[in-house]
């Protein structure tokens, strides 16, 4: 069966999340802007509670952004009503809850965990040809929770992909899984992409996914702080301008200080201003 859905890129401008508590707001996310193309694999990485997982469920549409805009494709998603986006993540985006088990019915077997999500007689016959095409035939009438976590977690893609989404949102896949099956897990991820040209997003805190990542963008501190090919690290100039340093280089450029810009040939020279040139 070949892919019918339209492939979406997405991108995110200004985005600004604040999270409402007794005591003050919290800011998750502080103007944020990216841009994810149709097809491209994308992994979020960074410590836990810099804004990953929040940044996810917006773009998978299970709340509004306090400011700043969505865009998947050209529909801004960022103002739909609950309805709409209810419609939206039944459809064009698919979103893999962290741990498995929050995706997937144990007592079920894998065909009928697929079948389960299926409610079209076209996604039935997608779960048939997902079974195979993501190589789950031989475990499709195992029970899931015998499964091991990483067969869970295969399973759970799988689910994710009943509805041939053009965006398929993925949170921290490998966690808890040891090195063998998070290989699997992340294979499948890019079969899956390679196989229905789907646009993929994986939040993950596993530097190990990184480096077979061909782009990674690394969220710190609510902001986009990095970002990085196949492992490979680099800074991001913001639309503001602002520059997030590599967390082994903030000690050179600790904050506030006073850093002089020089255009050189080939790029820009940055030099730090010495207290007593400050005089």
């Amino acid at each position: 069966m070949t892919k019918t859905a339209q492939q979406l890129g997405i991108r995110v401008m200004g985005l600004v999340h604040l999270y409402p508590i007794p005591e003050g707001d919290v800011v998750a996310l502080r103007g944020v802007d990216l841009e994810i193309a149709p097809g491209e694999v994308v992994a979020l990485l960074g410590p836990s509670g810099m804004g990953k997982s929040t940044l996810l469920r917006l773009i998978a549409g299970l709340f509004n952004p306090s400011a700043g805009r969505i865009f998947l494709g050209d529909k801004d998603i960022s103002q739909y009503r609950a309805r709409e986006l209810a419609r939206l993540r039944g459809r064009e985006v698919s979103l893999v809850l962290q741990g498995a088990a929050n995706n997937l019915l144990g007592y079920g077997t894998v065909r009928e965990n697929l079948v389960f999500a299926a409610d079209t007689k076209e996604s039935r016959l997608r779960a048939e040809e997902l079974l195979v095409t993501l190589g789950l035939a031989p475990m499709a009438q195992r029970v899931v929770r015998s499964l091991s976590g990483g067969q869970q977690q295969m399973c759970a893609l799988a689910v994710g992909m009943v509805h041939d989404p053009s965006v398929l949102l993925v949170d921290e896949p490998t966690s808890q899984l040891d090195h063998a099956s998070r290989d699997l897990v992340v294979d499948l991820l890019m079969r899956i992409n390679a196989e229905y040209h789907t646009t993929v997003v994986i939040v993950t805190h596993d530097p190990h996914i990184a480096q077979a990542m061909p782009r990674t963008i690394t969220i710190r501190d609510g902001r986009v702080g990095a970002e990085g090919r196949f492992g490979e690290e680099f800074a991001v100039v913001g639309q503001d301008g602002t520059l997030q340093l590599p967390p082994h280089l903030r000690h050179v450029l600790p904050p506030d200080s006073l850093v002089k810009v020089n255009q050189i040939e080939g790029g820009l020279e940055l030099v730090l201003v010495e207290e007593d040139a400050r005089a």
